[in-house]
């Protein structure tokens, strides 16, 4: 078995492991739950890492508030799950690794990718999803009520033996199947796995698939008609570098059955991206943030021109802070307005609320709005689209309020916001209409 490690990510401990005879760096993050010793146990798993450990650096990490991983209250959502990886590379002296996700970790991934491109060499989906409930595009997804009811039984049935024999129905004989659930009933327990999948159902990356820009394989048994060979195709479709590949086999969990044509896959992919010249992204996915001062007009007229630029300097001054304390980067500041960036829409959002309260303080009051989208990495900072959206949504906003656009409210489930929806807008010069959403106090 290999050490086990740990890394610090914020205030919580990641454990995470590193194995493997191959050179390029390769993190592997199944879906649900794991355990990282007790994985060495499972015949499956076992034979599933030695297989990745002949080709790769193998980086395997139990999710934060699982396994070995410090728990956490909450469902972590997707940007503090994305600082944990890169703190588990920082920690093992990876720079960049192809990131493998499975089953309902494919947002993670997809999210990491688009987000920080310099740290990913590639993407794989092994049998993995972008979102989990029923929409128009995915008609064969569960709907919200058939999803609840499925993680009401996980709930029910974590002591249940019987739930774990019927579970894992795939295996020959009972006594495997308890085998290979005993690694992720142990590792987190049936409040925190029915919170995890509940938030799960909140999460939607379809939105972001076109930033994906780094070579990705969308890998898929192709032996049954399912949820997941037909959830394969839309993805490989959607994300602009992707690579379909279906393998035989039936069983959508990717270590059980035949393992070698999926690891067969996996190699040739990991050999192409190594012997590749690594992508140097000139898009990102980042989430944009526009501030201004409401009335500054008439504000201005009041003060003169000396008390203008004395509360100019004093409201700038309080901006950044807050900007550093949330990890923005600020891209520019024209007159008595703001535009920043954020790798995460929470900090994006928590940073707007927390410069209002600051500001208002100075008596004024600003308005703030945020998008997520890809954006173009120019010398100035970014461009794009999404950064015109971002300042079209800020212009829609009232007094003291933060407003974003749906992409933003989907990418923030587990986060402890919640949102209030403001209708349909068409935004000045950006085609189609746009649902927003103003964030709660």
């Amino acid at each position: 078995m290999p050490e086990t490690r740990y890394a610090r990510s914020g205030e919580v401990n990641i454990a995470y492991q590193v194995f493997g005879e191959g050179e390029t760096p390769f993190v592997w993050i199944p879906g649900f739950a794991q355990h990282l010793e007790l994985n060495w146990e499972e015949p499956n798993r076992r034979s599933w890492f030695e297989g990745l450990g002949e080709f790769a650096r193998v980086v395997v990490l139990d999710k934060r508030g699982t396994g070995l991983s410090d728990r956490v209250e909450g469902s972590p959502p997707l940007e503090v799950r994305m600082d944990d990886i890169r703190a588990v590379l920082d920690d093992a002296s990876i720079d960049r690794a192809v990131v493998c996700v499975a089953g309902d970790s494919g947002p993670l991934g997809i999210l990491f990718a688009a987000s920080h491109a310099e740290r990913a060499l590639g993407l794989i989906l092994c049998n993995a999803v972008a979102n989990s409930t029923r929409t128009h595009d995915l008609p064969w997804l569960d709907t919200p009520e058939e999803y609840a009811r499925s993680v009401d039984e996980v709930v029910r049935g974590w002591a249940d033996p019987d739930f774990w024999d019927e579970m894992f129905h795939e295996l020959p004989t009972r006594e495997e199947r308890l085998a290979f659930a005993r690694p992720i009933r142990l590792s987190v327990s049936p409040g925190s796995m029915g919170a995890y999948l509940r938030m799960n159902a909140d999460i939607d990356v379809r939105h972001i698939l076109s930033s994906v820009r780094v070579p990705t394989l969308v890998l898929a048994r192709a032996g049954r008609d399912s949820i997941i060979t037909r959830t394969a195709p839309y993805l490989a479709e959607h994300i602009p570098t992707a690579r379909l590949v279906r393998v035989e086999g039936d069983i959508s969990i990717p270590v059980l059955g035949d393992q070698r044509p999926m690891q067969a896959e996996i190699r040739r992919f990991v050999e192409e991206v190594a012997e590749g010249v690594p992508v140097e992204p000139d898009r990102i996915l980042a989430t944009v943030l526009f501030t201004d001062i409401v009335g500054s007009t008439a504000k201005a007229a009041e003060l003169g021109d000396a008390g203008w630029r004395e509360l100019l300097a004093a409201h700038h001054e309080r901006i950044r802070r807050e900007l550093s304390r949330f990890r923005g980067r600020e891209i520019d500041t024209a007159g008595d307005g703001f535009f920043a960036t954020f790798d995460g829409p929470a900090r994006a959002i928590r940073c707007a609320r927390a410069a209002i309260e600051s500001v208002r303080e100075l008596g004024i009051e600003i308005r703030a709005g945020l998008h997520t989208g890809e954006c173009e990495v120019v010398e100035a900072g970014v461009g794009g689209i999404a950064v015109h959206i971002g300042a079209r949504v800020s212009a829609e906003a009232a007094p003291g309020e933060v407003l974003v656009s749906s992409t933003v409210r989907d990418l923030v489930a587990g986060s402890g916001l919640e949102f209030r929806e403001r209708g349909i807008a068409d935004l000045k010069g950006v085609p189609g209409e746009w649902r927003l959403y103003a964030v709660e106090r």
